[in-house]
């Protein structure tokens, strides 16, 4: 729950909130200290040194002295600001990094923004508007484009906040501490409507979360990773990334999240950036060894699409993963 002090904010509802509002009010404790104490010191000049007041005797000091006195000054008014400063960046730095890198195992789930609206998919093949259920105590990790513009999803009572930007992903991550419904908005203006690009994350605890995954199943009854794959089949696209990388096009099998060596020289990670641009405009960046011969599929896929196609994709490393550990676990038992 969020301290006395804090009453006006919202409730605290997840693992990085009380870091976040204890660095909100550091900043701005120090901001209203010295905008008071230069308050202060201009009412307090102005009344000392107003017109018309009758000047005290002008004391002569050492010229040394007071050079000395301006120095002492000088370096106060340096060393504290930058210390304060410094204490300032290094502690964002650290928070700004821990909310970019989501932790290992967080499950993976995807949302696109739309003018109005936020869709939501589950690794399980659920799909939502508006509404994103999650399980309480466990990370979540959301791979976010847009259809249209520029959004922004903000989720105040777990403060978290990440743009959403059309032709590329971004992520976010949360973990929920307790069990409720909580506010979701686009903090990005994004059109006529935008302030009613609104929603809710309901959290529920982990059995009442899979009673309601299971309840409600998608009609096609597949994960996302499965209708990856059977858009993967109906686009004939198994028949140039042949597995074992003798097709016309690369191998997808253990791709994602792996460098890629392209034909200009250049290499760069297979992440949901590339590989999106890979499938809406393959000519852009060409594997090396292969020709640009992939078809366009810009226009004729929607980002439902491109997302389920992203997942299936990531699940072959996933199997791939899985695959080398098989051996190396029957050679370790052998040896035993």
């Amino acid at each position: 729950m969020t301290p006395g002090f804090l009453q006006f904010l919202p409730e605290q509802a997840s693992t990085v909130a009380g870091s976040v509002d204890a660095l909100y009010g550091f900043i701005t404790a120090i901001s209203a200290f010295f905008a008071l104490l230069i308050a202060l010191t201009i009412v307090v000049f102005a009344v000392r040194y107003r017109e018309g007041r009758p000047r005290a005797k002008e004391e002569h000091r050492d010229e040394h002295e007071i050079e000395r006195v301006y120095m002492l000054v000088e370096i106060v008014w340096t060393v504290i600001p930058l210390g304060i400063s410094m204490i300032m960046f290094v502690w964002a730095t650290a928070l700004f990094f821990r909310l970019q890198r989501p932790p290992a195992g967080a499950v993976q789930m995807y949302a696109v923004g739309k003018q109005w609206m936020w869709k939501f998919q589950h690794p399980e093949g659920k799909r939502e508007i508006n509404e994103l259920h999650v399980p309480v105590g466990q990370n979540v990790k959301i791979s976010m484009t847009s259809e249209d513009v520029i959004h922004s999803l903000f989720v105040p009572a777990f403060r978290v906040k990440q743009d959403v930007v059309p032709g590329r992903f971004t992520h976010l991550w949360f973990r929920a501490t307790q069990t409720g419904t909580f506010h979701l908005f686009c903090a990005e203006y994004c059109g006529t409507q935008h302030s009613g690009m609104i929603g809710h994350v309901v959290v529920m605890e982990p059995r009442d979360y899979e009673a309601w995954l299971s309840g409600g199943a998608e009609a096609s009854g597949l994960t996302l990773a499965q209708t990856g794959e059977r858009l993967f089949t109906d686009r004939a696209c198994a028949t140039c990334h042949l597995q074992t990388g003798q097709g016309r096009g690369p191998s997808l099998l253990g791709l994602a999240g792996t460098p890629v060596r392209l034909t200009s020289g250049a290499t760069v990670v297979a992440d949901e950036t590339y590989l999106r641009e890979s499938i809406l405009n393959p000519a852009a960046k060409v594997t090396a060894g292969f020709e640009p011969v992939m078809p366009t599929f810009q226009g004729q896929l929607t980002e439902d699409q491109v997302v389920a196609l992203l997942a299936y994709i990531k699940s072959l490393s996933k199997e791939k993963a899985s695959a080398s550990a098989a051996p190396e676990a029957g050679a370790h038992a052998a040896k035993e």
